[in-house]
């Protein structure tokens, strides 16, 4: 209820410009770049308590947007939101570090593909859920009254979710052989493998980023489809997404973290392609096709990419792996976004299907591209 199309929409109530839309949809991927002086920096902390105190942050601040309309001028309430969200997401960053750190010793390598592809499933049935039933809240209470509905159980649903952080096992972390942040640095960077794949997925991220995050941009402002529509074609991706978990799972056994992410990139370039068809065919099928797609295919990618990171990496270094990939990838996807944004922005006047599907079929012909020359090569 917080991200997604609810986003998009609440920014929107907010009064924000696909600018300013693409720049909130950006941070959190620019703060993943503080994972890397605090990857140095975590080994002398609390794993355990220090995951649930940044986790903590995160959540609060978050969930503190909601309190934006009832306490500051409409005038305000833009500049308000972006720091808000700004410090929520670093927050964030720095604790999906330690989080995916602790995760990688609770469950044990050989049932790992398994197990976080059973988790995300179940996690993501019970999204879909959500997903539904804030669609029909913001339809029955349209505006400020159905976000206030919303925010209100995000309150609730907040605070019991830190309680059950601490719940967590309090598991050692084991320590770097390395000493000193530069020296910690050195040893991702010297794994050419590993930089190899961290470089290319960080320039796929970035194309990827100009379209993807704003799908329901797309389809609240230029389509013009409902908040309850917008939530139907995101369960629809949310329930691929769960089809994907268990079906790359699968994969994962017989085949390779990287052979497996690259056939998640076809997929995903099929879904931009697919924009293109509104110029033959209805809309809501296009779009069904266009979630499936992309449903099926980030949720592949995601999971192989946590799998990537923490199952191709040295048990000791693993924290500063993942923060330079999480580092590399953050930045491309910083850009990606405020790049969709300021396009569009720029689209304001030009004929309808530039700005109802031009920009997504452009992207996906330059997915296609390259998954045909370099991804091969970077993920072999």
């Amino acid at each position: 209820m917080l991200g997604g199309q609810f986003l998009t929409g609440y920014l929107m109530y907010l009064g924000a410009s696909p600018s300013q839309i693409g720049l909130v949809l950006a941070i959190p991927t620019l703060a993943n770049v503080l994972q890397i002086p605090f990857a140095s920096f975590s080994h002398k902390l609390h794993r355990k308590w220090g995951f649930v105190t940044l986790a903590s942050l995160h959540r609060i601040c978050w969930s503190a947007t909601g309190l934006i309309p009832f306490l500051f001028p409409k005038e305000q309430w833009i500049a308000v939101y972006l720091p808000l969200y700004a410090v929520a997401f670093v927050a964030n960053a720095t604790s999906a570090m330690m989080w995916t750190s602790l995760v990688g010793d609770m469950v044990l390598p050989q049932v790992r593909a398994r197990y976080m592809g059973f988790r995300n499933m179940v996690l993501n049935a019970l999204g879909s859920l959500t997903l539904f039933a804030g669609g029909q809240i913001l339809d029955r209470y349209p505006g400020g009254q159905g976000y206030h509905i919303l925010f209100a159980i995000i309150g609730v649903l907040a605070v019991l979710n830190i309680i059950m952080f601490t719940t967590y096992p309090n598991l050692p972390l084991e320590q770097s052989t390395q000493q000193g942040l530069k020296s910690m640095l050195t040893q991702p960077l010297k794994d050419r493998s590993f930089m190899k794949a961290s470089l290319f997925l960080s320039l796929w991220l970035l194309l990827q980023g100009i379209v993807v995050p704003l799908y329901s941009y797309i389809m609240l402002n230029y389509l013009g489809l409902s908040q309850g529509k917008v939530s139907a074609m995101t369960i629809l991706q949310t329930l691929a997404m769960v089809v994907s978990f268990y079906v790359w799972g699968q994969w994962n056994t017989r085949f390779s973290n990287k052979t497996l992410l690259f056939w998640t990139l076809p997929v995903i370039t099929a879904s931009c392609l697919s924009w293109g068809l509104l110029s033959l065919l209805p809309t809501i099928p296009v779009l069904v096709l266009v979630h499936l797609l992309i449903g099926f295919g980030i949720g592949g990618f995601n999971q192989l990419v946590f799998n990537f990171t923490i199952g191709d990496t040295p048990k000791s270094e693993r924290p500063m792996f993942i923060a330079v990939y999480s580092a590399l990838t953050g930045i491309a996807g910083f850009i990606g976004p405020i790049v969709g944004g300021w396009i569009f922005e720029r689209l304001e006047g030009s004929p309808y299907w530039m700005q109802a599907y031009g920009v997504a079929l452009g992207t996906g012909i330059t997915l296609l591209a390259l998954t045909v020359t370099l991804a091969r090569k970077a993920l072999r």
